[in-house]
C-alpha cells in the first residue's frame, strides 16, 4: 500500500521549519504533501527552497480543516491518506505498525497511532490521546484523556485496539472510503470533522482502530487553544452536528433535548467561572445549529442501528460529580485485538 501524508498548512512557516524534518527523515516510504490553505506568509516559497522533494498543493481559499483536505485529497492518489497536523513531531518506524495494521485487519477503513504531548513527552497529548470514545449523550472523550485530565504514558495503551473515532491530528483512511464518505462535511469548518467522518463509516460497517505500537508528538492548540472560545462555539455546534445526522431518527430528538440542557449547565458553569466569552460561545453555537438544522438533517446517509456508538453513560457525571478522572475508571475495558 502506497502511503500519502498530507499536511494541512495557513500561514504555518515556523511549524514547517520546526516539524517537517521529522516527517521528511522518518518516512522514507511515504510520498510528502503540503497542502496550502491561501497562505499570506512565505510558506510555499520556504517549501520550494528547502524541501523540493515535497509535492505542494495549492488550494485557493482557506477553508478550514474539512473544506482544505476536501480539496486537497482530490489529487492524491496513494492508497492511504494520513492526515498531519503542521505541529506534529513524528518518530523513527512511526509507519511501519499503521502498515502492519491495515494488512492484518483488512476491514480496518480508519486508525490513529498514540498521541503523545510535545511538551510533556511522557503525558498523552489532548487532541487524540490513545483513541476516542464518545458517551451515550454524544460528547467526545478518549483514552489517556478525560476533559483537562492527562494521563501519563506508561505502556498502558500499548494495544491495538478498535475506538469510535480517530484524530484528525494524525489521521490514516484508506483513500476509497474517504471518497465514498465523500470526506468531510465542509460545514464543520473545523473541529469534531473526523468523528462525523468516523461515526459515518461505523454506520457502513468499517472498523477504526488504535494503533499504540506507533507514536508522535503533538503540541496541540497551535491554531486554537483548547479553551479559546471560537473552539468551545465549534465544538459545541458540531458535536449536535454530528447526533442530527448520524443516529437512529428515533433517538435524535430525545438527545438533542438533552444536550441542550445540559449544554445550558455548561454555559452557566462558565458564567460562574466569569468566562463570559465562552458562555456566549455556547449560546452561539446553538443558534448556529437551529439555523442549520435543516440543512445538516437532509445529509443523513446510511445509518446502522446495531452499532454501540457509546461507551459509557454520561462522561460529564462520571468526571464532574463522581469526581472520576481517568478512561479506566469510568469505562469497562473491552478486549484489545
Amino acid at each position: 500500500m502506497e502511503i500519502a501524508v498530507v499536511i494541512l498548512n495557513w500561514n504555518g512557516k515556523a511549524l514547517l521549519e520546526k516539524f517537517l524534518p521529522s516527517v521528511i527523515n522518518y518516512s522514507p516510504q511515504a510520498h510528502i504533501y503540503v497542502a496550502d490553505n491561501a497562505s499570506s506568509d512565505d510558506s510555499i516559497a520556504f517549501l520550494k527552497d528547502k524541501y523540493p522533494q515535497v509535492s505542494i498543493i495549492q488550494n485557493t481559499t482557506n477553508g478550514g480543516f474539512a473544506k482544505g483536505y476536501n480539496e486537497a485529497l482530490k489529487d492524491v492518489k496513494e492508497d492511504i491518506f494520513c492526515l498531519l497536523n503542521s505541529d506534529v513531531e513524528v518518530t523513527e518506524n512511526w509507519l511501519e505498525p499503521i502498515e502492519k495494521a491495515f494488512k492484518d485487519f483488512p476491514n480496518t477503513a480508519i486508525l490513529q497511532p498514540k498521541i503523545l504531548d510535545y511538551k510533556n513527552k511522557d503525558h498523552f497529548e489532548y487532541a487524540g490521546a490513545a483513541g476516542g470514545f464518545i458517551d451515550r449523550l454524544g460528547y467526545p472523550f478518549c483514552r489517556g484523556r478525560v476533559f483537562q485530565t492527562l494521563e501519563e504514558d506508561k505502556g498502558q495503551y500499548n494495544d491495538i485496539k478498535e475506538i469510535f473515532w480517530a484524530t484528525g491530528a494524525c489521521m490514516f483512511v484508506k483513500r476509497e472510503v474517504f471518497n465514498a464518505l465523500k470526506g468531510f462535511d465542509e460545514d464543520y469548518f473545523a473541529h469534531q470533522e473526523e468523528i462525523d467522518l468516523c461515526w459515518r463509516a461505523h454506520n457502513r460497517n468499517y472498523t477504526i482502530l488504535y494503533v499504540g505500537t506507533s507514536h508522535v508528538y503533538h503540541v496541540g492548540g497551535a491554531t486554537l487553544g483548547n479553551m479559546n472560545p471560537k473552539k468551545t462555539f465549534l465544538n459545541f455546534r458540531n458535536s449536535l452536528f454530528s447526533i442530527t445526522k448520524n443516529l437512529p431518527k428515533r433517538k435524535v430528538v430525545p438527545l438533542i433535548v438533552a444536550r441542550l440542557f445540559l449544554d445550558g449547565i455548561a454555559a452557566l458553569r462558565f458564567l460562574f467561572q466569569f468566562k463570559f466569552l465562552h458562555l456566549f460561545a455556547i449560546l452561539k453555537a446553538h443558534l448556529s445549529y437551529y439555523y442549520y438544522f435543516v440543512r445538516i438533517f437532509k445529509k443523513r446517509g446510511v445509518i446502522n442501528k446495531d452499532i454501540k456508538y457509546f461507551e459509557c453513560t454520561s462522561i460529564v457525571l462520571s468526571y464532574f460529580l463522581k469526581q472520576k478522572r481517568y478512561y479506566y475508571e469510568i469505562v469497562n475495558q473491552r478486549s484489545s485485538r
